[in-house]
């Protein structure tokens, strides 16, 4: 197989990347980016080597042009290392797929309505949409498993948090410190939300401190005053970082669910809460992590006050993060196999879909 991975957020590097190692072995890949800093030092620190498109834009013009040059680069890209096989969490390698004679895969964990275009017309044109069980599709296109995308990067066969992060930082095992995320909200499928505001951080800081160190890691700039607090913890390591935290706060999608699913207490503030399938799951199924919108941060400082309250918090969280363990499955080892053994994978999960359960 020739393959071609189109990386569009550095969540997807993390998606990717043990797919990337096991399937090199025997089939050849190429990795595609866009001109984030980011992507470029995960990918760098992974030694996976990349193609870079261009930059990404914020406004929403500029993201418009930016998919046409990156579907004329790809078209090239693909004719020339007669590529057979595309995979991505977004739209631009289906847009492409029926002009270079390819195979598209879509690695989708978001609902329909989060992000309508990819539904609308991503999915109308690719071979499969894979997507996490707690999501409903009207597309015959859709393949379910269970589990979720960082699954594929965090589950126990792959990740084992490294102890020397704390030593680092001056940290000593078992010490309470506490993690906040902030993000820039500059998505195409982020326009009209929002999340914590710069009054709300400084009450939840004040509130933290008095329990532990705090530490904040951002997307862009944040308020002066905060940066004291900014995380200096390199995002290869964050995930260990965030391990052997106490608590994760903030109004990070991606970043909560990673939090959760570590064993971690999490608590989400922004417009996204209770929209969304998969943290909706975690919440609801699991009590692995809490969403709240901006008008009910009393509730979320609240519930936050609660649970720095409660005795023996982490080892509770490791029990519930067990039983969602015990539901789940290998998310990358499944990953090999569908696409190894496509189209026959396909009809087998149409056909019997408990064969996912091989790959734990």
């Amino acid at each position: 197989m020739r393959i071609l991975i189109d990386i569009g957020h550095p969540a997807h590097v993390h998606l990717f990347k043990h797919f990337y190692f096991r399937m090199r072995k025997k089939h050849t890949i190429v990795v595609t980016i866009r001109d984030v800093k980011i992507i470029k030092k995960l990918l760098d620190y992974y030694h996976i080597p990349y193609i870079t498109l261009g930059k990404k834009r914020d406004i929403l013009i500029g993201k418009a042009l930016t998919v046409i040059r990156d579907d004329i680069q790809l078209i090239h890209i693909a004719k020339k290392h007669k590529i057979n096989i595309g995979l991505s969490s977004g739209i631009v390698l289906s847009q492409i797929s029926k002009l270079v004679n390819i195979k598209s895969f879509i690695f989708d964990d978001d609902d329909d309505d989060v992000e309508p275009l990819v539904a609308k017309y991503g999915h109308l044109i690719s071979d499969a949409v894979l997507t996490p069980d707690p999501i409903s599709r009207k597309t015959r296109k859709l393949i379910s498993y269970a589990g979720i995308h960082e699954l594929a990067y965090l589950h126990p066969n792959y990740f084992v948090p490294d102890q020397n992060i704390l030593k680092d930082y001056g940290i000593r095992l078992g010490e309470s410190y506490f993690i906040l995320r902030f993000v820039a909200f500059k998505g195409h499928h982020d326009v009209g939300h929002s999340g914590i505001s710069y009054e709300q951080k400084v009450k939840l800081i004040e509130l933290l401190k008095n329990y532990g160190r705090v530490f904040i890691t951002a997307e862009r700039e944040i308020e002066p005053d905060l940066e004291q607090y900014r995380i200096p913890v390199t995002p290869e390591k964050i995930h260990s970082f965030i391990f052997f935290s106490s608590m994760f706060l903030g109004d990070s999608q991606t970043m909560t669910t990673e939090a959760a699913i570590l064993g971690v207490p999490a608590l989400k503030c922004n417009t996204f809460a209770g929209k969304l399938s998969v943290p909706n799951e975690l919440e609801e199924k699991y009590g692995l992590c809490y969403a709240y919108q901006p008008a009910q941060f009393d509730k979320f400082y609240n519930h936050t006050l609660e649970l720095l309250s409660t005795p023996g918090l982490k080892d509770i969280w490791a029990k519930k993060r067990e039983k969602f363990l015990a539901d789940k499955i290998d998310v990358t080892g499944f990953m090999v196999w569908f696409i190894e053994n496509y189209p026959e994978s396909k009809k087998i999960m149409k056909e019997t879909p408990e064969y996912q359960y091989r790959f734990r």
